[in-house]
């Protein structure tokens, strides 16, 4: 059985999306990796910036949930129509690639710009599938 690449595609996105989200768990709970996120500013986010983290941990696994459903990895809410979010999500993904290469904090720069562009192409290749 050959596996469709558009297929492995969505799963590596669902896969770093639970990942990001993941980081973003982490952050919430106040551990010391606010210098790779949200411009670095803080070593430890403050509380309003922790609900932030919570409420993007949500977001992202809604992001990984619309790719594995608009390529048929999964069928869950099969009355969502993906094509829009799937191209909302891809182009947020290109300009948070771009804000994280202007980053002021170099290790957001370093760590969470490639992680955010290897996830925008595929995205981007999925979207033009």
């Amino acid at each position: 059985m050959e596996v469709d690449f558009i297929y492995i595609s969505s799963v590596i996105v669902a896969i770093l999306f639970v990942s990001i989200a993941v980081f973003q768990v982490v952050l919430s709970l106040g551990y010391p990796f606010g210098e790779f996120a949200m411009g670095g500013y803080y070593k430890v986010l403050p509380k309003k910036l922790r609900i932030v983290s919570a409420v993007n941990t949500l977001i992202l696994l809604f992001m990984g949930f619309i790719f594995l459903q608009h390529t048929n990895v999964i069928n869950g809410l099969n009355f969502l129509s993906t094509n829009i979010l799937v191209w909302v999500i891809t182009i947020f993904l290109g300009i948070n690639t771009i804000a994280n290469l202007i980053s002021r904090s170099k290790k957001e720069r370093f760590l969470m710009t490639p992680l955010s562009g290897i996830t925008f192409i595929f995205c981007l290749f999925i979207a033009l599938s």
